[in-house]
């Protein structure tokens, strides 16, 4: 069996076990952890920081964890709206006038989160993603693809420029630097949107799928014939199938680039004890470790439906709150490659799972493989 480093309660062995699995079926590295009352119960790692398996994966190992990141931009525009400085009911262009063009004056903030804003494709190189004027600013530019608020498609790097801006015009600072300040800073968590250079040596590397390289590519629903004729029938004074989504490649998100930027959808980097201590918020109804964030109020806004039906880009039903997925009693989101993020608020449990593996997603069940574990100790703590 891998050699598993960390602790845990005894009550929940399973995750680690389960973490010790998916090393000894051939994963390179990962961590999880569990919170329950906003204290860890799991904090345990394993298995190696580089393909080549030369170097440990320790405590602080570092790593991208793609659209888990949603969930930490989504958590900066709540507490705005906790303080009374978002409206998620407002127009987007209420903060961000340049926005209200191509008719886009329609788009509220609250579809920007839950992914009905009509804006879901990144088509242009994937090196303006680096800058973040030219980023907006396409954005701002574009016309929606359908009516907004009337159907939902996964915006997977969009998103987060889209509530990014919205966040740096509130507050005059770019998403990051109000993330680190106003959450991670308080908390004391270990999660970086826009890595230092100070920071590299701590990462660990994205690793393609087996028999996959590094031009393996996330995959785009939106290439699909029906996708593009919904969306040519829909956009608002346009005709035509809509632009092929630009290939984002693992070598991309494994560039030095791509840790600079701030890309508050996908660029993301932390472990697995980060990601539960930031996410343990919501689940704890806004304050862990004596550190209130959010309001009971809050909390639960993050978890009202805004949408229930099909994704247009995700090919499949799908229920969206403010920011996070909804799977019944329980929130939270998935990134590229297999990291996780499940919020338990009834049980006040929050599970997370980071690896530089990347699985085929079609077949990856590590996550909730880990939630599924953790489930088990806490009902062995509840009883």
């Amino acid at each position: 069996m891998a050699d598993i480093q960390g602790s845990y309660d005894d009550l929940f062995a399973a995750v680690p076990a389960a973490l010790a699995a998916a090393l000894d079926e051939g994963d390179v590295g990962g961590s999880v952890a569990v919170f329950v009352d906003g204290e860890p119960v799991v904090d345990v790692w394993g298995g190696f920081a580089d393909a080549g398996r030369t170097v440990p994966w320790q405590r602080d190992t570092l790593v991208n964890v793609w659209s888990v990141t949603k969930t930490m931009t989504a958590l900066c525009a709540l507490v705005l709206a906790d303080r009374g400085e978002l409206d998620m009911d407002a127009p987007v262009a209420r903060y961000w006038p340049e926005f209200a063009a191509a008719g886009k004056e329609g788009v509220l903030v609250r579809h920007v989160l839950s992914h009905t804003a009509g804006l879901p494709d990144w088509v242009w190189p994937v090196a303006e993603l680096h800058d973040w004027p030219t980023a907006t600013g396409r954005l701002a530019a574009q016309a929606p693809r359908w009516e907004p608020g009337s159907a939902a498609g996964y915006h997977s790097l969009t998103q987060g420029f889209l509530v990014g801006e919205v966040v740096r015009r509130i507050t005059g600072r770019m998403p990051g630097a109000f993330f680190a300040e106003e959450i991670a800073g308080p908390l004391g968590a270990d999660f970086h949107i826009g890595l230092s250079a100070r920071d590299d040596h701590r990462v660990a590397p994205a690793v393609p799928p087996p028999s996959r390289g590094e031009d393996y590519t996330a995959s785009a629903a939106a290439s699909d014939a029906t996708t593009a004729s919904e969306d040519s029938a829909d956009r608002p004074g346009e005709a035509g199938a809509s632009p092929a989504p630009t290939a984002l490649r693992v070598r991309d998100g494994n560039s030095v680039a791509w840790r600079r930027a701030q890309i508050p959808a996908a660029s993301g980097f932390g472990n697995a004890r980060s990601v539960a201590l930031v996410q343990s918020v919501p689940a704890c109804g806004g304050t862990v470790g004596g550190v209130r964030l959010l309001s009971g109020a809050g909390c639960e806004r993050a978890w009202e439906e805004q949408f229930a039906g099909q994704d247009r880009r995700l090919g499949m039903p799908v229920s969206w709150g403010l920011g996070y997925g909804r799977f019944g009693g329980t929130y939270g989101w998935g990134g590229w490659g297999g990291s996780t993020v499940m919020i338990e608020p009834e049980s006040r449990m929050t599970v997370a799972y980071v690896t530089n593996q990347m699985r085929e997603p079609a077949t990856d069940t590590r996550g909730l493989g880990m939630l599924m574990a953790a489930s088990d100790g806490l009902r062995g703590l509840r009883a």
